[in-house]
């Protein structure tokens, strides 16, 4: 199962100051620069363009502005501006002859350049390149009172007085040059940072930039846990149920194979022989209720990873998972099976764990089924279905199939069990909800109900079972789904046995 990475691009924002007293306007606009490359509005970049010509000149003449001709020259830069953003030659030679009189009076404006900055922030919407005065008056978009010969704030699009211009977070006043805008509202950084800089769900700290300034981690393709890349090459545990990481307020409970099982998947594990069997009994009559009863009684045991092992060379069973959970035995042979549930010692490890010799007898073509003890109810049930189809196949004897028609089917058998267990019966299928209904319907009343946690658990396993990458597991599993939803679970075992094959 394939992890997702995550890269985040953000901008930032910059807050103009200057005073207006009705003729003079001094101060620069907010400045909005975007870290992924976007180019801009081509109306901003002549803007721009002029702006830095006109500096340029000035700075090779090495002299101050001459107020006795200068307005011409903005005239010209007013008629420019009107030609690329359409505002009214009035307003721009308002605009031009208040830009003349603020130098008269000995207030040149300044000029800020733009700069390329990287940030953390979040995207903000467009911003005004130049706010100007034009009636002699502007009201705050605080407060809404006119801003009058006051100290004033040019930013997001309109004008406030300093004391007014709050972080939507904090509703303390913006005094940093710099500030982060999210759904239209501003945000000192620090408080941007806090509420929608990702925090990782493992050590809970604000997850790092890479080398080129951008937030990126992983995240589970279910769960979407997100978590630092580190924490892949840094010995964090996984659960073996559910797989998400171990975060660092919660330990999760070492099995005595080394395994670790989350508090969560802890609650329904299942850890005994004696333990699995009310759950052996519900998958019987869940085969009985499809029609597809076994006569046999077939012994159930919950051993260790180590006796499952050692049990799957004995068979030479060759076309199982790289971590195998269950098997369904056909040889005779003596296996180690776990007899009383162990507890939780010291540091959250299994201890007093008592296992016992069983011995298989070949009383008919399946001598027992075997499953890894220390796994959530839902878990145990979808691996026993799988066994149990294995059973079927050898008891009602069919032929000797393909890895991929065999372990298809019993993955089929095991999403159907997963999907009665989930839906307590009312499947959506029409191959399920008739076929099942009785045994499903029966055995979810002995159980009562599940926890939103559980049934999240049992959509994760089928999730599992429907995205397998492998050929006999999931290629198997999809054309074993597609002939039971296209011709019924009946006709397709029927042609399973007369064809070693799935119907297309």
């Amino acid at each position: 199962m394939g992890w997702l990475s995550k890269i985040f691009k953000g901008s930032v924002n910059r807050v103009s100051r200057g005073h207006y007293n009705g003729n003079s306007h001094e101060g620069y606009s907010t400045q909005h620069t975007k870290s992924y490359g976007a180019h801009g509005n081509e109306d901003e970049d002549m803007d721009h363009a002029i702006a830095l010509s006109l500096s340029e000149e000035d700075q090779r003449k090495g002299k101050s502005i001459d107020t006795d001709h200068h307005l011409d020259e903005d005239e010209q830069l007013a008629r420019a501006l009107q030609e690329n953003t359409g505002h009214s030659l009035d307003e721009d030679e308002q605009f031009a002859r208040a830009l003349q009189e603020s130098m008269n009076d000995g207030s040149p404006p300044r000029r800020i350049p733009i700069e390329d900055v990287h940030s953390e922030s979040a995207p903000a919407s467009s911003l005004p390149q130049s706010v100007s005065p034009t009636n002699g008056s502007r009201v705050c978009a605080g407060c809404k009172t006119p801003i009058g010969h006051e100290r004033f704030l040019s930013c997001l699009d309109s004008v406030w007085h300093p004391q007014c211009f709050k972080c939507y977070a904090c509703d303390k006043p913006i005094s940093e040059y710099e500030f982060a805008v999210h759904e239209d509202h501003a945000y000192h950084r620090s408080c941007y940072k806090e509420h929608f800089h990702p925090k990782c769900d493992v050590c809970n700290s604000f997850i790092p930039t890479n080398k080129n300034g951008l937030i990126e981690y992983r995240a589970h393709p279910f769960w979407m846990q997100k978590y630092c890349p580190s924490h892949e090459n840094d010995g964090t545990p996984r659960c073996c149920s559910c797989e998400r990481m171990e975060p660092k307020h919660s330990q999760y409970i070492t099995l005595d194979d080394g395994r670790r099982l989350c508090l969560e998947c802890l609650h329904t594990a299942i850890m005994d022989t004696n333990e699995c069997q009310p759950l052996y009994i519900d998958i019987q009559e869940f085969y009985e209720g499809m029609n597809m009863k076994v006569e046999q009684q077939v012994p159930l045991l919950l051993v260790e990873r180590q006796a499952l092992n050692e049990a799957m060379e004995a068979e030479k069973i060759g076309h199982h998972l790289p971590e195998t959970r269950g098997l369904c035995l056909s040889e005779e042979q003596i296996v180690r099976t776990i007899l009383k549930r162990p507890i939780i010692g010291p540091g959250n490890k299994i201890i007093d764990m008592i296992t016992g010799p069983y011995k298989l007898v070949r009383r008919c073509e399946v001598t027992a089924i075997l499953i890894l003890y220390g796994l959530p109810r839902l878990l145990t049930g979808s691996i026993l279905a799988h066994e149990m189809m294995h059973a079927y196949l050898r008891l009602k004897g069919y032929r000797t199939l393909s890895p991929e028609v065999e372990e298809g089917i019993c993955q089929v058998l095991a999403h159907l069990w997963l999907e009665s267990e989930i839906t307590s019966g009312s499947g959506n299928m029409a191959t399920t909800s008739a076929a099942s209904s009785s045994s499903s319907t029966s055995s979810s009343s002995k159980k009562g109900a599940k926890t939103e946690f559980e049934k999240r658990l049992g959509e994760f396993f089928k999730h599992q079972i429907e995205t397998d990458s492998s050929v006999a597991y999931g290629d198997g599993f999809r054309a074993g789904m597609r002939a039971v939803e296209r011709y019924g679970l009946r006709s397709t075992l029927d042609h399973i046995k007369l064809t070693g094959s799935f119907p297309y």
